[in-house]
């Protein structure tokens, strides 16, 4: 199986390429559009600015590209934001194949503090990408989520209930880090992979 990670303005990339070579899959790193429109699954993971990354990305034209795609494709989180229609991070226009606004968390406390940061539990999953990951805990790092829709597959509570993962037709996204989140996030990577 030939997997790809989408390269581009976006950290993080390296501790997905290392989950996956832990499960014996030596995934193509590319912004190359030929390699990603051959893969057989592609990521699209990352962290930082939203309005930067898709500078980088329309740039040189991934935007259009990861629309296109037709196989698997998993965006995990900024790749979950940059999927929806808009961000209010830099107020930027993203890719849209969810029809969504990604929103800056509010404190409604003292001890919500922003980013999010740390283990949280999943509930409401659903679809095959979360099959066996009812209850379980995953690794977050963010200050933008997005609301709940009827894209939602799993929810989180911060703050305010939110979607952890989405999905649309062959698209599927989280936003927490399933290659940082140990047993519980290598299962969501293998169903990715079978699904």
């Amino acid at each position: 199986m030939q997997v790809a990670i989408v390269k581009y303005n976006a950290g993080n990339i390296y501790s997905v390429v290392n989950a996956l070579r832990r499960m014996g899959i030596e995934p193509q790193l590319t912004d190359d559009a030929e390699l990603l429109k051959k893969a057989d699954r592609v990521l699209f993971p990352g962290q930082g600015h939203a309005g930067e990354a898709m500078d980088y990305l329309r740039a040189r034209k991934l935007d259009l590209l990861i629309r296109d795609l037709k196989q698997p494709v998993f965006g995990i989180c900024v790749g979950q934001q940059l999927l929806c229609k808009h961000s209010e991070e830099g107020d930027t226009d993203c890719i849209g194949i969810f029809d969504a606004e990604v929103k800056r968390f509010q404190p409604q406390r003292h001890e919500d503090k922003v980013p999010c940061m740390g283990w949280n539990q999943l509930y409401d999953t659903r679809s095959p990408l979360m099959k066996g990951i009812e209850g379980g805990y995953v690794y977050f790092v963010h200050s933008y989520y997005v609301p709940l829709c009827k894209e939602t597959i799993a929810t989180a509570d911060y703050i305010l209930p939110y979607s952890a993962s989405m999905h649309k037709d062959n698209f599927y996204t989280c936003q927490f880090h399933p290659e940082k989140s140990g047993k519980v996030g290598e299962k969501i990577l293998k169903n990715f992979l079978e699904l």
